[in-house]
């Protein structure tokens, strides 16, 4: 089989011709009076966002609602995923004030609800583990009343670093799948499939009523039975909610797009998720991790109190 060496990992030749992207995934510029505050807000306060970082075509309707999704420990990876547009290679130091200065910038904006994430930082004890838990708690001290979700590494499996998190009980716990398995060694090297299973069913033994998310990218080259797979995978570990969306390559240097699924396929696949029992299914084209993410909370709480009364 022929290689090609994309982000310094040799990967399957990929044969899926180039393609433009459907009419559906075009999206308006962004712009409304809470997007313009908010982004200037950002500028002031000198914060990064994955909703920048990654160019989020939803940046505007999340802006708009008063949602961010924060990235801390830096913006290089000691990782080197082949979907991925953060840089890889040898982090700064640990900051450890980072979590207080975070946590008054979100109460200077008024968000109603909180994304934080990270880099992998495999250089650090604990992953970077006690950032991710001093944002929730500095966060809960001076803005009570946003809802929090975050979005973590997997730590390499370890139960320490996700108790100390888990301590802290965030509204939303969410760890990616990402991928299928049979894709795992090409796409996330550094990653492992049943690890990051182990890393969600952990996450909820640790705190039975909190909330778990993970989120599928679709179109990597993944087979409509290996995608069904990976969704009841993560249902046998009690995730709650479910994200799925359209892989889009960064650039030339990353996986390529293997096929752009319809929305008709997205709206079969969250109905195909709810039958499940995931209390509550995003599932669309432009769909990502912290997609109408301030609806969720509320959303799978009442999906809960439900199930537990029938």
């Amino acid at each position: 089989m022929d290689l090609v060496t994309i982000k310094g990992v040799n990967s399957p030749k990929a044969e899926f011709p180039a393609q433009r992207k459907p009419k559906w995934l075009k999206v308006q510029a962004p712009g409304g009076s809470n997007y313009v505050d908010v982004k200037g807000l950002m500028r002031d306060l000198g914060l990064h966002t994955v909703c920048e970082e990654a160019h989020c075509p939803n940046i505007g309707e999340c802006w708009d609602n008063r949602a961010a999704t924060f990235l801390v420990l830096g913006d290089v990876c000691t990782r080197n995923c082949a979907y991925c547009a953060v840089s890889h290679g040898t982090p700064a130091p640990w900051d450890a004030e980072e979590h207080i200065r975070l946590a008054e910038a979100v109460a200077t904006m008024r968000l109603q609800h909180v994304v934080i994430t990270s880099v992998d930082r495999d250089d650090l004890p604990n992953g970077g583990a006690e950032t991710f838990a001093g944002c929730v708690s500095e966060i809960r001290k001076r803005l009570p009343e946003a809802s929090i979700e975050l979005l973590i590494p997997d730590f390499k499996g370890s139960d320490t670093a996700l108790q100390i998190i888990q301590n802290e009980k965030p509204d939303i716990l969410n760890h990616n799948l990402e991928t299928v398995e049979r894709l795992y060694r090409m796409a996330r090297p550094g990653g492992r499939y049943p690890r990051a299973l182990r890393v969600l069913r952990r996450a909820k033994e640790m705190v039975p009523d909190g909330l778990t998310k993970s989120g599928i990218m679709c179109g990597l080259g993944e087979e409509w039975d290996e995608l069904l797979k990976a969704m009841r995978d993560l249902r046998e570990q009690n995730v709650d909610i479910l994200t799925l969306g359209q892989y889009l390559r960064p650039s030339s240097d990353h996986l390529p797009v293997s096929r752009y699924y319809t929305p008709d396929e997205f709206a079969e696949l969250k109905v195909i998720g709810t039958e499940m029992g995931f209390s509550h299914v995003e599932s669309g084209p432009l769909v990502r991790s912290s997609y109408h993410a301030w609806e969720q909370v509320e959303g799978s709480k009442k999906a809960k109190k439900l199930e537990a009364r029938s």
